[in-house]
């Protein structure tokens, strides 16, 4: 392995090649702390270039790869195995902002820029990247890719297969699949960007993008409203919908059990607490008063056990800092076993019911802490405790996976709806996928992948 990472130096630098368990130890804890890896080295390339030249020294020595963005899986996908053979591909120095095109709404950034910076880059053009999440501040566009991210504002603008032009990639096999034409209309054969796009690195590296852009909003109204149950939740989507059509841009739910975990940390961002609150926001151009006149005016006539109205930029800042703190105040909170769930919205209340009768039935007094963005049907639905003298949680978490999944599909939903699935959910997809779909990918896999060494010991 000498001359392996000594031609791998050559490539990307010296000082880019991390070899010493102390240099690589960033790399190889997941963000929840439950894998831990011992990779080979560290490499951090710093062009397509050098990527693809790491790619194909990588394939001549029969050495596994696995890509890494900003580290914030929660499912493993970016975490190596513990043989100390795998390579970690750490992108985070390509992260030039290539092209901003205002004219055609679009922007090609590489794989290692933040989701914030491409957020910022978007808005210092007078346009908007609408992809939001709790971890903009360090995940990375080639991760979000790489799991088809979503966030708060899904219902209106989709998830990153929707937000995407066009995808530069480097095969198994060092050669560069080069296709960021921001085009919007293309009728020339497969749409290949979207096999990389929730491939989780297992096709394939995403060293850059060109996305779509929209208009900037100059206009929001946001709420946070306290109801009785889940169905009244949903029924107040329908209508939300019927009356502001897109300019509805996010719908959040919060459990009771939630509301609990962030007033223990966050007690002074709880405005209130009900069996379930409500975040709404819409947006548009414009002057913002008449939008939030007319969100008063509708919310006036609804039943609530409780409201507020956000009345300039801070308060709606604190509403949504609430809901983004959710994560890391649960984490703080202790474990939990993490469902990353979607069904279709009609099926949120009878999955929210009935799950929870089945799961209260095998574990009395199972805690639930559920949220989301049941705007989209997608659910974060969580079990912190099952049962009495239990030392570890995740004794249980079998039998609660195999309760909550059966629900699920039931319903026609997902087990992975914005997370992916890299180590965590990989035994399970092979229980509850399609079969043919699955050995479709599987397919596609062996014939760009022969050697697997893309990423292995994830779903593929």
């Amino acid at each position: 392995m000498s001359d392996f990472l000594s031609r791998l130096a050559a490539i990307v630098g010296p000082q880019h090649l991390l070899t010493t368990d102390a240099d690589t130890a960033p790399f190889t804890l997941d963000w929840r702390r439950r894998y831990q890896g011992a990779p080979l080295a560290v490499s951090r390339p710093g062009s397509t270039v050098e990527v693809s030249e790491v790619v194909k020294l990588c394939r001549a020595h029969k050495v596994a790869i696995v890509p890494q963005g900003g580290n914030t899986s929660t499912c493993g996908a970016a975490t190596p195995d513990g043989s100390g053979r795998q390579l970690v591909l750490a992108l985070r120095r390509l992260n030039a902002i290539r092209h901003v095109d205002t004219d055609n709404n679009a922007l090609t950034v590489e794989a290692g820029v933040t989701l914030q910076e491409a957020q910022q880059a978007a808005e210092a053009a007078g346009r908007l990247f609408p992809l939001s999440l709790a971890s903009q501040g360090t995940c990375q566009i080639g991760g979000n890719l790489s799991t088809n991210a979503g966030g708060v504002a899904v219902l209106r603008y989709g998830t990153m297969r929707e937000l995407t032009l066009g995808l530069e990639a480097v095969l198994p096999d060092g050669r560069v699949l080069s296709q960021l034409q921001g085009l919007r209309k293309d009728t020339t054969g497969l749409d290949l960007k979207q096999l990389f796009i929730g491939a989780e690195g297992q096709l394939g590296l995403i060293t850059a993008a060109t996305l779509k852009l929209y208009p900037l909003p100059s206009a929001h109204a946001t709420a946070m409203v306290g109801v009785g149950d889940i169905e009244t939740a949903i029924d107040w989507l329908n209508r939300l919908r019927d009356r502001f059509g897109d300019r509805l841009t996010a719908f959040e739910v919060i459990d009771a059990s939630c509301q609990q975990v962030l007033r223990r940390h966050h007690p002074s961002l709880m405005p209130f607490s009900a069996p379930w609150l409500i975040l709404i926001e819409l947006s548009d151009g414009g002057d913002p008063a008449p939008l939030n006149d007319a969100l008063v005016e509708w919310l006036s006539a609804q039943t609530m056990t409780d409201g507020v109205v956000a009345q300039n930029e801070t308060e709606r800042r604190k509403l949504w800092t609430l809901r983004e703190e959710i994560s890391e105040s649960q984490r703080k909170d202790g474990p939990s076993i993490k469902h990353d769930i979607a069904v279709p919205t009609s099926a949120l209340p009878r999955l929210v019911r009935d799950c929870a009768t089945d799961l209260d039935q095998a574990f009395p007094g199972v805690r639930i802490v559920a949220f989301g963005h049941a705007g989209d049907g997608n659910l974060h639905y969580n079990v912190s405790y099952t049962r009495p003298g239990n030392a570890d949680l995740f004794d249980d978490e079998d039998a609660v996976n195999a309760i909550v999944y059966d629900h699920v599909y039931r319903l026609g939903g997902t087990l992975a709806a914005e997370h992916g699935v890299g180590q965590l959910k990989k035994d399970w997809l092979a229980r509850y996928k399609d079969p043919l779909a699955l050995e479709l990918m599987r397919t596609i896999k062996t014939a760009l992948d022969p050697d697997g060494l893309m990423n292995p010991g994830k779903w593929l």
